[in-house]
């Protein structure tokens, strides 16, 4: 039987895994099918972290804004902070509470403040 020269497709295929793959040690980047393999490997981490990398910076920004509060004796605790801005119709997410909590603190403060005058004139007496 005579030989069948096959086309380039899977050449290409194989260059292209290479590029991909040019940065991993040893044979992840020289072996097609370990470089496949690790291909998979990295784009299933990639995904998995996306998701995990948005919880770790919700947790890192309500760390931080407990933080602030908590120093300088605000009289709240984080969870009535939200509790307080959810009904005072303030909407400010946990990323720009933070960024404002690190960088101007007073601001964060009289926010609070506000928040509690809120309170001490709806609540009857």
């Amino acid at each position: 039987m005579t030989r069948i020269r096959r086309g380039y497709i899977a050449r290409r295929r194989r260059t292209k895994m290479r590029l991909f793959a040019s940065s991993f040690h040893g044979a992840h980047s020289r072996l097609s099918r370990t470089s496949t393999q690790q291909k998979i490997r990295a784009l299933v981490s990639a995904h998995r972290d996306r998701d995990r990398q948005k919880r770790d910076f919700r947790r890192l920004w309500i760390t931080r804004i407990n933080a602030v509060i908590r120093v300088n004796k605000v009289s709240f605790i984080y969870s009535r902070l939200i509790h307080n801005l959810y009904k005072a119709q303030l909407v400010l997410n946990r990323k720009i509470l933070a960024q404002i909590a690190i960088s101007n603190r007073n601001c964060l403060y009289m926010i609070s403040n506000e928040i509690l005058k809120k309170e001490i004139g709806r609540s009857p007496l």
